[in-house]
Parts: C-alpha cells; structure tokens; sequence
C-alpha cells in the first residue's frame, strides 16, 4: 500500500492506542489526560471509490488496528460536525478497494448517521440521526462473513444500522477513521475504544 502508514507518534505512545497503525496520519493528534485520542483533520481527506463522482479518494485518517480473523470492536466518538461531508466514526478494511466507513457524516444541512460499504467502487447509505451528533458510540462485528454495524446515542442500547456480506479472512484492520473533504481542522475525540471476539448476540437483541 503506498500510503503514509506508520507506528502511532510518541505523543499517544503508553496509551492502547500504541498498538495501531496510521494510514494517513493527520499533522495534529494527541493522547488527552483521559487516555482518549484528539485528532484535527487535515485538508481534503477522504475515502472513496469512484460511484458518482467518478473519483477515488484514499487519503482519510484512519488508525488500524490489525485482528486474528473474526471481531467486534467499539468506540465513542465526540466531534462537532458543520461542513459538508464532515465526518468521523469507524472503519474496517481489507483493502485500497475492500472496506466499510460508518459514522456521523454532515449531508444536506444536517449530521446524519452514514455508513459506506466499497467493494471496488463504494454505496453510500445516509439516515437521519434522532441523537445527540456531538456525542456517539459505533460497533461493528465481523463473523462468518457477514458485517454488523450498530450505533448508539447513550452506550446502553444499540440498534441496527446496517447487515451486509463482507470477505472472509484471516486477518483485518478496523478503528477510528475521521475525514473532511472540503476543509481543514475538525477536532474528533475518539474514547472507550475495545476490540474483542465478536459478540455472540441475536441479531435483534440491542444491548
């Protein structure tokens, strides 16, 4: 991958984030007293494969962390979205051409609960957010392949967002991603980060 990927910088080293990788790292980022991660997006990131547009965009932020196979893995995110396509969420990836970006994105006026799925080119699928934008978890399982995403507005219940087919394989990367294609300078927080055996739940089930 001929990207700008490197170890987490010492300035969030001691921390779990320590054990990812940046794609894309952003020019400003930093570990808070609270163990959580600021970052402040850098101009005109983003990711994206080529459906309308016509375009391919992989120049978001995005720290990976790398599984054994199958996972679930969880995170809060607090972030103050204004601009056009601002974003910011969670992302699982296989690939340049193969992964899911899901999150609170600004589109038509209004934060909305989105989420990408590329497979060689991307869908978008956005829907209106009855939650606080501000503030939000995000929680994706992979098993079996098939993917999970779930949100939550208070850490308590978490409905579906989306079930799609996703490869199997041995190993992936998933974590905080955050993007803005327009801009500069949105501060994310991402905290309560864990990545664990995927959860064994009925689908419906909304814990």
């Amino acid at each position: 991958m001929n990207k700008k990927q490197e170890t987490v910088s010492q300035n969030i080293e001691g921390s779990m984030w320590q054990a990812a990788k940046w794609l894309n790292k952003p020019s400003l980022c930093q570990r808070l007293a609270d163990h959580s991660l600021e970052i402040f997006t850098d101009s005109q990131t983003d990711f994206w494969r080529e459906t309308h547009y016509g375009f391919i965009r992989d120049s978001g932020h995005f720290l990976g962390f790398e599984t054994t196979g199958d996972f679930t893995a969880q995170v809060r995110v607090n972030a103050d979205f204004r601009e056009l396509y601002d974003q910011a969420g969670i992302m699982v990836r296989l690939n340049e051409q193969t992964w899911l970006k899901a999150g609170i994105e600004y589109n038509d006026g209004m934060p909305m609960i989105s989420s990408v799925l590329t497979q060689g080119t991307s869908d978008w699928a956005p829907s209106c957010f009855s939650g606080d934008p501000t503030d939000f978890w995000l929680r994706v399982t992979v098993s079996d392949g098939v993917l999970r995403l779930q949100y939550s507005t208070n850490g308590i219940t978490w409905p579906l967002l989306r079930l799609a087919p996703f490869p199997r394989a041995e190993r992936y990367t998933v974590g905080p991603m955050c993007c803005t294609p327009q801009r500069q300078g949105l501060r994310v927080k991402f905290s309560e980060w864990s990545l664990s055996q995927p959860l064994a739940r009925d689908l419906h089930d909304l814990s």
